[in-house]
């Protein structure tokens, strides 16, 4: 025997000799039972255990698939909530604008209002005091025309030495000495200009 020439054997189980490739290529007997039991495992496996795990499977899928669809009606409810929420809030900004403007407008109406009620009471006021100062200097002309009037037929009185004490007569007197008084101050107006 050489070094390089050696050959493996190994008895096998039923004491032949077994040697080269055949050390790894069992019987035929072997490998016909060996596919009878794989048979076996095989079709217990696809009849009891691969229904139930695909049972198990589908189960999880449809959850899986039930989330997910009640993920997306959430989010298209969450969008439809959420366009909804914008149109209400883009309604609101235009009626809050709406309002601002109704409510610019009623101001400015309302103060023009008061400015005219304010014109029309200051006018009425002017008028009220316009009369009444008319009537006043109407009584105080009264008033000084008697005065004078009394005074004068006094004065004349005494002048004339001849009692003026009949009421036509003292009118008279007072009215031409009042009309020549008028007519002094007419013509030192037209003087002086």
């Amino acid at each position: 025997m050489t070094l390089f020439t050696t050959t493996t054997t190994v008895l096998a189980a039923g004491g032949e000799e077994v040697s080269g490739l055949d050390l790894f290529i069992p019987p035929w007997y072997d490998i016909i039972g060996s596919a009878v039991v794989m048979a076996i495992i095989g079709f217990f496996f696809y009849k009891k255990i691969l229904p139930t795990f695909m049972a198990i499977l589908d189960e999880r899928t449809a959850k899986i698939e039930g989330g997910l669809n009640k993920a997306e009606e959430a989010q298209a409810e969450a969008d439809a909530l959420l366009a909804e929420y914008k149109a209400q809030l883009s309604e609101a900004r235009t009626e809050a604008g709406r309002i601002r403007e109704d409510a610019r407008s009623e101001a400015g109406d309302i103060v023009s209002d008061a400015r005219s009620k304010a014109a029309a009471d200051a006018e009425r006021i002017v008028d009220t005091a316009k009369r009444q100062i008319e009537v006043e200097r109407q009584t105080a002309a009264v008033s000084l025309r008697n005065d004078v009037g009394a005074l004068a037929t006094e004065l004349a009185s005494k002048i004339v030495g001849e009692s003026l004490e009949d009421s036509a007569r003292q009118s008279r007197v007072v009215d031409r000495f009042l009309d020549d008084l008028e007519a002094s101050q007419v013509a030192n107006a037209v003087k002086g200009k």
